[in-house]
């Protein structure tokens, strides 16, 4: 594992150094230096999952055949690319939310220095993928199939921020506006496809596939995102924070989480009166109040049904799909996250 690591950070500093000598810009060493230093804050320091996964899933495509290192080296630029496309959001996610921390550092739009330069660091990292992608597949036949695939799950992946963003404008707590069909809409679209299809697409496009002929992919891909993030709010809630590395907040940041959409749609209407009166409050006896009625509704249990159902409607939509290649890749994706703890 570290040294599959090791050989993708290999590729990112590569690409890097092409990015600081792009022809297309005449950088002075102060420019230079910022977006080199911008770069290393913002784009390798994650889990590198969604990047990695594009070289396992082409590996698994090519069915135990040895891959050239110049495949290697294209898959692990595609991965970069999604990483990139992972780094623009964020930088630009945490000044909406006013985060103040990121991956154990402070965003990097609170850096000194820094500042309000985030939202143009943001857009120079949108614009990176595309160099990235005119440098290394301008002559490869599915170049613009690529173009258009990023083109389009970035289109995807803003819009799903912008329904998170206005379903609870500021200063306007109202949790009539949460239900399942809008936490599903939101996680499909703000991170089921950049996260869980695009890797599996890039794979796919680079083996020669058209992507019109795996919609039932897509859709797969897309249902397992949704798993993901409904384990994600189970966990900020019910997890080990020593295990996931940190404390889950979505109760007091007033989150549209499963666990609240949930809690709607069973409770009767005192146990409501309960969530209306102590959901996205910072004090921690709401905090403990609201933790204590998903007990009550045994949320953990309602949870529990939900993974193993989620898990057999998907090992069911797999089994049946005509490739055994594109069935590993699948698998393989859904074995990572299956009854994870962090």
């Amino acid at each position: 594992m570290a040294d599959r690591r090791s050989a993708f950070l290999q590729v990112y500093y590569k690409l890097k150094s092409e990015l600081l000598e792009d022809p297309s810009f005449e950088f002075t060493d102060v420019s230079r230096q910022w977006v080199d230093r911008m770069l290393d804050y913002n784009v390798p320091g994650g889990k590198l999952n969604r990047g990695l996964s594009v070289i396992d899933s082409y590996r698994l495509l090519k069915e135990g055949k040895e891959l050239t290192e110049n495949e290697i080296f294209l898959a692990s630029a595609l991965g970069w690319c999604i990483e990139w496309l992972q780094a623009y959001f964020l930088v630009l996610d945490d000044i909406m939310d006013n985060s103040h921390t990121r991956r154990g550092h402070p965003c990097w739009f609170r850096v000194p220095q820094v500042g309000l330069i985030a939202v143009n660091d943001g857009i120079l990292l949108r614009n990176h993928i595309c160099r990235i992608l005119k440098n290394h597949f301008r002559e490869k036949p599915y170049y613009v199939d690529l173009l258009d695939l990023f083109n389009e799950v970035e289109f995807q992946t803003a819009s799903g921020q912008m329904i998170d963003l206005i379903t609870t404008l500021e200063g306007e707590k109202d949790l009539s506006k949460y239900s399942l069909s809008q936490h599903r809409r939101i996680v499909q679209y703000k991170t089921a496809y950049y996260s869980f299809y695009l890797p599996v697409a890039c794979a796919l496009v680079m083996s020669g596939e058209n992507l019109d002929n795996h919609i039932d992919v897509k859709n797969i891909l897309v249902d397992m995102g949704i798993y993901f993030q409904v384990q994600d709010d189970y966990l900020d809630c019910f997890g080990d924070p020593e295990t996931i590395g940190k404390i889950g907040t979505d109760i007091e940041d007033f989150k549209c989480s499963w666990l609240v959409v949930k809690a709607l749609e069973i409770c009767n209407e005192e146990q409501k009166k309960v969530l209306h009166e102590n959901y996205g409050k910072l004090d921690p006896v709401n905090v403990a109040n609201v933790k204590a009625l998903y007990n009550e509704l045994n949320l953990k249990g309602v949870f529990e049904e939900y993974e193993s159902k989620s898990y057999e409607k998907l090992i069911t939509a797999i089994d049946v799909h005509p490739s055994k290649a594109v069935q590993s890749v699948l698998k393989s994706f859904l074995a990572k996250i299956y009854k994870r703890e962090k």
